[in-house]
């Protein structure tokens, strides 16, 4: 079973846009089978066999999740980011006022997709 401190470890190492798939895969290896990561307060839920999670502090203030989705927005928020125009925090602000209530990496099929509040798949992506 996965700890913490050991997501936490591969996290400060690996968890970057230049190294999302060696952090996938690391993580994999840890035996993490999916990581849910939250747009309301930045923390992030990783999950793996037999129902074991262990859950991370959150990163930044309490943001509130929009209601309705916007695709459109949402899409921007992840461009500007892409681009480096914004930070992790001004991204997870931009994509929750978009209706983005979590992102979930799963690490067998290296995909990360966007979820909104009633459990809908806005957007999936290969990474």
């Amino acid at each position: 079973m996965f700890t913490l401190e050991q997501t936490n470890e591969v996290h400060d190492r690996l968890g970057s846009a230049s190294t999302l798939k060696d952090y996938l895969l690391a993580l994999r290896a840890l035996g993490v089978l999916a990581s849910d990561s939250y747009l309301t307060d930045g923390h992030t839920v990783h999950r793996g066999a037999d129902g074991h999670e262990v859950a991370t502090e959150p990163t930044h203030e309490v943001f509130s999740v929009a209601t309705e989705a916007d695709k459109a927005a949402m899409a921007e928020q992840l461009r500007l980011h892409e681009t480096g125009v914004t930070s992790y925090v001004e991204m997870s602000r931009g994509l929750a006022e978009a209706g983005v209530e979590k992102w979930i990496f799963d690490t067998g099929a290296l995909t990360i997709a966007y979820y909104d509040r009633a459990g809908n798949v806005l957007l999936s992506e290969q990474i």
